[in-house]
């Protein structure tokens, strides 16, 4: 039986609470060989000690390897907790957790399509969409003209004691969304690099929850068209705004030639061909 999140994030995080030591596992996996964003700002996000309504940030200098034990410093004052991963090299990840009070709690989600149009690819090892990973969101998301839409109904491994969904499958949902939008905007792959997310309220255990992104929203920055801002939800089934985000893909040239041919082992030529038509 595969362990709870909670159990699984309390492994990834070792020592003491001045020089915490932190292995992201396999199973947190993005992109190949390396970590998921989401994953690693759920984890900030559980060990922040920050509740309630409350921003989650993170600024990703480079990919985050698996297995491999990295250094956390850690500082918390005053409704915020805020921390550095580094490996020998220096900062890999720069992350916030800060409460926010006063958002308005009535806030629901943007009415985007209901239909998920094509299917994107998915893959074998991502936690969001790897059909092989034990621990993985296994979320399907699709795309038309206007979107890119899932829907995800929370695995038990996911809920929690409590009856909530962990926070770690929210910032899984809305970074991977971010990527997709990302990508069939720049016709690239590449990563996330800048994540500024809002928990609104927790989402029940057993809601269906809906990630969604406008894809006219998907704007290249000014200062370097590599970069591109994009605008994301979740919301749960009565239309209630849980999560948002605004993240930043940085389209990394010629990087999808390799991620679509492995994508080929368990898509079907068309679903890859729709997400890096170049390539495929």
């Amino acid at each position: 039986m595969t362990a709870s999140i909670d159990r699984v994030i309390a492994s990834v995080v070792e020592g003491d609470d001045a020089a915490p030591m932190v292995t992201v596992p396999g199973e947190f996996q993005g992109l190949p060989g390396a970590a998921h964003g989401g994953s690693l700002l759920g984890v900030f996000d559980a060990i922040s000690r920050v509740h309630g309504t409350r921003r989650v940030g993170g600024i990703y200098r480079r990919r985050v390897p698996l297995g491999v034990p990295l250094s956390l410093s850690v500082r918390r004052e005053y409704g915020e907790a805020a921390f550095a991963l580094r490996d020998q090299r220096g900062v890999l990840v720069d992350g916030t957790v800060s409460a926010v009070p006063g958002i308005d709690e009535a806030s629901t989600s943007p009415r985007l399509p209901v239909s998920r149009g094509r299917p994107l690819p998915i893959s074998r090892d991502c936690l969001a969409c790897g059909i092989d990973n034990l621990l993985g969101l296994h979320v399907v998301l699709g795309f038309d003209d206007a979107a890119v839409r899932g829907e995800y109904e929370p695995r038990e491994v996911y809920r929690r004691s409590d009856g909530t969904v962990s926070p770690l499958a929210l910032t899984t949902l809305l970074d991977e969304a971010a990527f997709w939008l990302g990508a069939l905007a720049s016709g690239e792959s590449g990563m996330t690099t800048d994540l500024a997310l809002i928990l609104h309220r927790p989402a029940g255990a057993h809601t269906r929850l809906v990630v969604s992104g406008a894809r006219a929203d998907t704007t290249p920055l000014p200062s370097d068209p590599r970069y591109w801002r994009t605008v994301v939800t979740v919301s749960d089934d009565a239309g209630r705004l849980i999560a948002s985000a605004v993240i930043t893909f940085v389209a990394v040239r010629g990087a999808a030639k390799k991620l679509a041919l492995a994508m080929l082992d368990v898509n079907p030529r068309d679903v890859v061909h729709g997400a890096f038509p170049a390539y495929v």
